[in-house]
């Protein structure tokens, strides 16, 4: 069991900073700094500048957070996306 619960906020990704950390202007109109959690770095999950995201922050430091979910952006529909191929099953 977690000692404190971490704040789960939205918000828009609006600069790219180096060592793969981003500026987050959240919904509420706050500004923070946020680095990309393992599980997005484990599956390749690429974030750029524009995308909206979803940040856990800790009530100890409001400045700091960690990006935890890449939204789908609605714009890109499957026009530009390759059928996906049958699964080949082995026996």
């Amino acid at each position: 069991m977690a000692k404190e619960e971490l704040l789960e906020f939205e918000g828009l990704v609006t600069e790219i900073l180096p060592d793969a950390r981003y500026r987050v202007l959240l919904d509420n109109g706050h500004a923070l700094v946020a680095y990309t959690a393992g599980r997005m770095k484990k599956n390749r999950i690429k974030t750029l500048a524009g995308d909206r995201v979803t940040v856990e922050v800790s009530p100890y430091d409001l400045e700091k957070g960690r990006l935890i979910f890449r939204h789908k952006d609605e714009r890109a529909g499957t026009a530009n996306r390759a059928p996906q191929r049958k699964q080949f099953r082995r026996r």
